[in-house]
């Protein structure tokens, strides 16, 4: 990759998606860090036709979860007469230009969010403010909260996951694994744990009338009435997008302490 024109357009993906710091060209790489987010990327494009770009990155659960954007590649798979950058973990492959400013978009939003990111700079603001108190601690999970809505802003970019709805003030940060059941910030924390919903899925999922597969397919209780159902517009299309393996868990948790399995009782009065 020698030509001026591409190493152009790759500054350019680069710069756009703040990776602002170009560090020396290596092993045929074109490297660059940024001050927004915690990833190193490695871009480059090869000289075969059709010609390929090919981004590498320093954390792989970062490049596992860009699912939407190319095809996420071994080494071996990549084929590549270029040696891997050192520090690189994962690789994937798209199509052209716009293809790889997604995905470099995506990346950054990403490393910010996903495990561990998040709980340090929790901890960060956090350390040094007093916890003995019930206030004093419920200051600290306000902040904790309030980074956590922002962060699922970011992993879900700023739409329900189930419905599609983009308008961030409607939306709720809602815990798979509810905040007073986590037995850590770490879990707290995870944006793995967390779904973007509109209100009244988020109401009827926190209660328990809904959850979802771990192929993301609606189910709803038996408990929920069916002139309940269609009054909040639930249909058996609905589905959870872009859920991944490492929700499982916690939707496997959901489905067993929160999910309502049984009808109520008829002969019981209110």
């Amino acid at each position: 990759m020698t030509s001026i024109v591409t190493i152009t357009k790759l500054d350019k993906i680069a710069g756009d998606n703040g990776f602002d710091l170009p560090r020396e060209r290596s092993r045929g790489w074109l490297t660059y860090a940024s001050t927004r987010a915690p990833l190193l990327i490695w871009l480059t494009v090869t000289v075969d036709t059709p010609a390929r770009w090919i981004a590498a990155f320093s954390q792989a659960h970062v490049a596992h979860a860009l699912s939407e954007h190319g095809t996420l590649l071994s080494w071996e798979e990549a084929g590549l007469a270029l040696e891997p950058p050192a520090g690189a973990t994962a690789y994937r492959q798209v199509a052209d230009y716009s293809a790889m400013h997604a995905m470099i978009a995506r990346a950054r939003i990403l490393s910010r969010t996903l495990p561990n990111a998040l709980l340090l700079q929790f901890e960060s603001k956090t350390g040094t403010l007093p916890k003995q108190t019930e206030v004093e601690r419920w200051v600290v999970q306000r902040v904790g909260q309030d980074m956590y809505r922002i962060a699922l802003l970011d992993y879900w970019q700023g739409r329900c996951a189930v419905t599609g709805l983009a308008v961030p003030e409607l939306l709720r940060a809602s815990h798979i694994k509810p905040w007073a059941a986590c037995t850590s910030d770490a879990e707290r924390l995870d944006v793995y744990n967390g779904l973007l919903l509109a209100p009244q899925l988020d109401a009827a999922f926190d209660r328990g009338f809904i959850t979802f597969s771990d192929e993301g397919t609606l189910v709803v209780s038996v408990a929920f009435e069916a002139d309940a159902q269609r009054l909040l517009g639930l249909t058996s299309s609905m589905r959870l997008n872009a859920l991944t393996v490492h929700h499982h868990k916690y939707m496997a948790w959901h489905r067993e302490h929160v999910f309502k399995r049984i009808a109520p009782d008829p002969t019981k009065t209110k």
